[in-house]
């Protein structure tokens, strides 16, 4: 069984793009912390949401600085760069969670067009 649980905070805004087969994928990544004072350590984890959920609404809630708890499968890709072998984390979304406040929307374009002299 490959689970893996973490809670952290997104480091960029969800971006959404189709593979050729036309799949939507939200990408995004989460900085999780672990250990304390000097000993305190941020790791990086790319997070992939595939399907209906990737075109839904929930990636305008996937917005940086949001908390979220996200849970699903771990793999770990590596790659050469300038002949340094680079490691990175990712996780392939099955449950994903808002954690604390709801993203602030922005007002409405015509809200100076609202009446103040409505009597409530």
């Amino acid at each position: 069984m490959n689970v893996f649980t973490f809670t952290g905070r997104i480091g960029n805004n969800a971006e959404v793009r189709y593979t050729a087969n036309n799949a939507a994928i939200c990408s995004f990544s989460v900085a999780t912390e672990a250990g304390y004072g000097k000993n305190k350590t941020t790791t990086w984890i790319r997070c992939a949401l595939w399907g209906k959920r990737a075109e839904g609404d929930l990636p305008t809630y996937l917005l940086k600085g949001a908390q979220v708890c996200v849970s699903g499968e771990l793999s770990a890709r590596e790659w050469e760069k300038e002949g340094v072998t680079k490691t990175s984390v990712e996780v392939n979304v099955r449950e994903l969670t808002l954690i604390g406040a709801k993203p602030v929307a922005a007002a409405p374009e015509n809200a100076a067009d609202f009446d103040d002299d409505i009597p409530f």
